[in-house]
């Protein structure tokens, strides 16, 4: 009988740290399908080797070195995921055509609860989510590993610099200069959060002008849409390579090739730290609306700079808990609501 207790409070100890992990393993990995497995092997590994784990440090930093061990396995194959822009220029709307890349390519989307978990400190939540937002992402992919996971442990997680040691093997003055690189790197990036301007809750300013947003995009009102985006705004469609910049060429895509959207519905969700919405159009052939995209904005200054649509919608829908089918009803009244 003792035994059996004692795996159940096992299990319960090791899944009370499975959000936070996953967050450390997104950061990490910048997939978050990759992050759940990783997250898995670690709770795994754990389990099999627990006899072994002496109590020399807190279980949950045992787990954090798992987990480091299984992302930097994972990363060995050099692959760094990012966004249309890190790999290509912007298209002119004359010459956009859409070519779609493999998956691993992408930094992936990811439903906030999956990945933040409830802390009482504003401050903490603050950080947790400004350190998963798509720019931050994207900024950390470029990192080498080592450094990615230093950087993620010290300045996201607030680890002191000996337990950072500790946890990698390796001395104080290591990690402290890979921490130094690490920023050296991301302030030569320095457009890594230009949608820093998103409060936390949003303020009313920010309610509003998603409020107007959804009017502008269901009511496919290109005019209102062009006065909420920012000069410089940039749209991106992963799995496309093709991204566009400025209102002119953005609404000129969805007044063109993306006019099929006329007429959808957007549901509310939240997506890497950001206002997000999952988007469906209308389903000629059933009725109601079918999932189109996940959506992330990028908001600052009271105008949106970015407007991410992740459009695998088979990956992303039951990942982000949405349905796959809206009653053209249920469509109106939960917007409504």
């Amino acid at each position: 009988m003792g035994d059996s207790t004692a795996t159940a409070d096992l299990d319960v100890a090791l899944e009370k740290h499975r959000t936070e992990l996953t967050g450390y393993c997104y950061r990490m990995l910048g997939s978050s399908f990759e992050a759940e497995d990783a997250v898995q092997d670690t709770l795994v590994r754990a389990w099999r080797s627990y006899d072994k784990f002496e109590g020399r440090s807190s279980l949950r930093s045992w787990l954090y070195r798992i987990a480091t061990n299984v992302c930097l396995d994972m990363l060995t194959a050099g692959n760094k995921r990012a966004r249309p822009m890190d790999l290509t220029e912007s298209t002119p709307l004359a010459q956009a055509a859409l070519a779609p890349r493999p998956d691993h390519t992408w930094l992936e989307p990811v439903p906030d609860a999956r990945v933040l978990p409830t802390v009482g400190d504003p401050a903490e939540a603050a950080v947790a989510k400004e350190s998963i937002r798509l720019a931050f992402m994207a900024a950390l992919q470029q990192l080498p590993a080592k450094q990615r996971a230093v950087l993620i442990l010290r300045e996201v997680l607030a680890w002191k610099a000996s337990e950072v040691a500790e946890l990698l093997d390796t001395t104080v003055a290591s990690v402290n200069s890979a921490l130094q690189r690490a920023r050296a790197t991301l302030a030569e990036r320095a457009d890594a959060s230009p949608e820093g301007a998103v409060s936390d809750p949003l303020d009313e300013e920010q309610r509003k002008l998603l409020e107007r947003y959804v009017k502008a995009f269901e009511g496919y009102d290109m005019t209102a849409l062009t006065a909420l985006l920012h000069e410089d705004a940039v749209m991106t469609m992963p799995p496309f390579d093709l991204w566009l910049r400025g209102p002119a060429d953005i609404t000129g895509f969805m007044a063109t090739l993306g006019a099929s959207c006329a007429g959808s519905r957007l549901l509310p969700v939240q997506v890497n730290g950001l206002p997000g919405f999952a988007h469906y159009k209308p389903d000629p052939e059933n009725g109601g609306f079918v999932p189109w995209a996940v959506q992330a904005l990028e908001l600052s200054d009271g105008r949106i700079t970015g407007f991410h649509c992740f459009l695998d919608t088979k990956r992303w829908f039951p990942l982000f808990g949405l349905p796959l089918h809206l009653e053209a009803e249920a469509g109106e009244v939960e917007q409504g609501g």
